[in-house]
């Protein structure tokens, strides 16, 4: 019988010591703990400090919710594709008013798990949100920022309001810092907003509907950012899809509202959060990174692509034109939208934003439009780390019951009834 081989304690002055490049690579399973050091040639135990684990190697525990990481980019998930691919595209749905008795509350955070999600999702409430966000993007169909739209008084006053957001921003400048995100003044600026949020929305409610404030201002003060993480993301912009959906549910904004919804608050929205990200740093909240249309936004590229359903000269492989990004941003929200990705962005653009530069390559841009709402209801509705942050009260309930749907249903039919036997 051959002796056994004992390794001996290997020194590192007798040869160099070599470590695997891979150590899961050997079809052993994964451990978060880490091996004994020992070289790989010789297999003795060595005082070197082994090398440490790739990222790859070792996860985070489930529950391990980074406050301030930075976003992973890693492509898209190509099973998560095919499904947005197959799935049916949002349409255009009438949002449900409420009737008295009113029951405003206060809104809450419910959504929890997946469950607690696909049930909003399966509900009346939920189809009808992103109804609401589809019928807005076709209430935008083939028209220009600048052209003619009914253009009621509730609608300019929200426009004025957010314009005096917008010098909120001038009267209040940034700290001078060294952190690169996050300047503090924006702090003092959302608080502000908390202060007069109340007497902002009686600018433009009625009395009867005074009480409501209770609960369109949460979704009103969270639209901007949140100001103790000093971040934004689509999160913050489906708050304030939200908060306009309430108004409609209230009959505030009406139907014929809609194309002006998008052309002159969206837009004037938009201006907003565009100053305060550059002028407040605000960090991307739960970014894609590179793989995110965006670092900040996602309901722009869909009005955007909207508008430009039909247009005789304008494709979507013509964002790479220079010349027409420029030259058409004030009137398409898509093209605006690469713009400031262009200005803010250093680099090639397929590296800086591979996913955009891979709609670019669709045919037209009604496909472009059905694919990103299919992408936005996947990606921003169906994420629970972004929708647990979502609110819910008596306008947007979150119960899983059509008894509202139901009710809706009757009332119409009932109309229609009537309607026949005058």
């Amino acid at each position: 019988m051959e002796p056994q081989h004992q390794p001996t304690s290997c020194k590192t002055e007798d040869h160099h010591h070599h470590y695997l490049q891979n150590p899961s690579s050997s079809g052993s399973p994964r451990s978060t703990t880490l091996p004994t050091p020992t070289c790989c040639k010789c297999g003795a135990p060595t005082p070197m400090a082994a090398p440490p684990p790739s990222f790859s190697d070792i996860s985070p525990p489930p529950n391990y919710r980074p406050i301030r990481a930075p976003a992973i980019n890693l492509p898209p998930n190509p099973n998560s594709q095919q499904a947005i691919i197959l799935a049916p595209v949002p349409q255009p749905l009438s949002v449900p008013q409420i009737s008295p008795p009113y029951h405003f509350q206060a809104p809450s955070k419910i959504i929890q798990s997946p469950d607690d999600l696909r049930r909003f999702h399966d509900s009346f409430p939920g189809k009808h949100f992103l109804g609401f966000v589809a019928a807005l993007s076709d209430s935008i169909r083939a028209k220009k920022i600048s052209d003619p739209c009914h253009e009621s008084p509730t609608i300019a006053t929200i426009v004025s309001i957010l314009q005096t957001l917008i010098q909120w921003v001038d009267e209040i400048p940034p700290t001078k810092q060294a952190a690169r995100y996050g300047n503090v003044s924006f702090r003092s600026w959302h608080e502000r907003l908390s202060q007069t949020s109340d007497s902002l929305m009686l600018q433009f409610l009625p009395e009867h509907l005074h009480a409501s404030t209770i609960e369109i201002v949460p979704y009103f003060t969270d639209s901007f950012g949140n100001p103790s993480r000093i971040d934004y993301g689509t999160g913050h912009e489906t708050n304030f899809a939200a908060w306009l959906y309430c108004l409609a549910r209230m009959g505030v904004i009406k139907e014929e509202d809609c194309p002006a919804v998008v052309a002159r608050v969206f837009v004037k929205y938009l201006d907003l959060m565009r100053k305060l990200q550059l002028v407040y740093c605000l960090e991307p909240a739960g970014s894609h990174g590179v793989w995110g249309l965006d670092d900040y936004h996602f309901l722009p590229f869909i009005f955007g692509s909207s508008q430009l359903i039909g247009h005789k000269y304008m494709k979507p492989k013509s964002i790479h034109n220079d010349d027409i990004v420029e030259n058409f941003s004030k009137e398409y929200l898509y093209i605006s939208g690469i713009e400031f990705i262009k200005k803010v962005k250093k680099g090639p653009f397929s590296e800086h934003s591979p996913l955009l530069d891979d709609i670019s390559g669709v045919p037209n841009w009604n496909k472009v439009n059905s694919g990103l709402l299919k992408m936005y209801k996947a990606e921003v509705l169906e994420k629970v780390p972004i929708m647990q942050h979502f609110l819910f009260g008596w306008l947007i309930k979150c119960d899983g019951s059509n008894l509202d749907g139901i009710m809706h249903w009757f009332s119409l039919t009932e109309t229609s009834l009537i309607s026949l036997l005058e």
